[in-house]
């Protein structure tokens, strides 16, 4: 089955196979950003948004994604840049891996919500799995990048 989809801005077509997952499809299109984690939609590794929401790639088809605008990390690095030095100031960027799926909700979160109560980001990234930070670091650069604005 051939689909076409705008990846990261760029028009781009590929074949896949009727059961294909978006999170394969992505990842064979080079964007290594698109972790494959738990695979029961539990963890936000695979989060890329689909049409400016956010979703879980590895319980989207990739046939799902025909005619579709796809943005993963790759294509949003200015704003991944910013968010992760914040993550790094607060040293929540531990391991790394969780941190795609992690920016790609911060950045919609913060499109999406205008000022966000701590509850809402706890609400909006709940699906967000980190084995290392413990959190707290993590939600410090949150709370952190989202004021920035505020108080520059």
């Amino acid at each position: 089955m051939k689909i076409q989809m705008t990846l990261n801005g760029k028009l781009t077509t590929a074949v896949i196979e009727p059961d294909m997952l978006l999170l394969d499809l992505l990842r064979e299109k080079g964007c290594y950003s698109v972790k494959r984690g738990c695979e029961t939609s539990n963890c936000g590794l695979c989060t890329v948004w689909m049409n400016g929401k956010p979703v879980l790639s590895c319980s989207v088809l990739a046939a799902r994604a025909d005619g579709a605008e796809i943005t993963t990390l790759e294509g949003l690095q200015e704003e991944a840049a910013e968010v992760g030095a914040f993550l790094a100031a607060e040293g929540a960027d531990q391991c790394g891996f969780c941190s795609p799926g992690l920016i790609m909700n911060v950045l919609a979160m913060e499109r999406e919500l205008s000022d966000p109560s701590y509850e809402e980001i706890l609400e909006y990234l709940s699906e967000n799995l980190c084995r290392c930070t413990g959190y707290m670091s993590q939600m410090r650069a949150i709370e952190a990048y989202l004021n920035r604005k505020k108080e520059g």
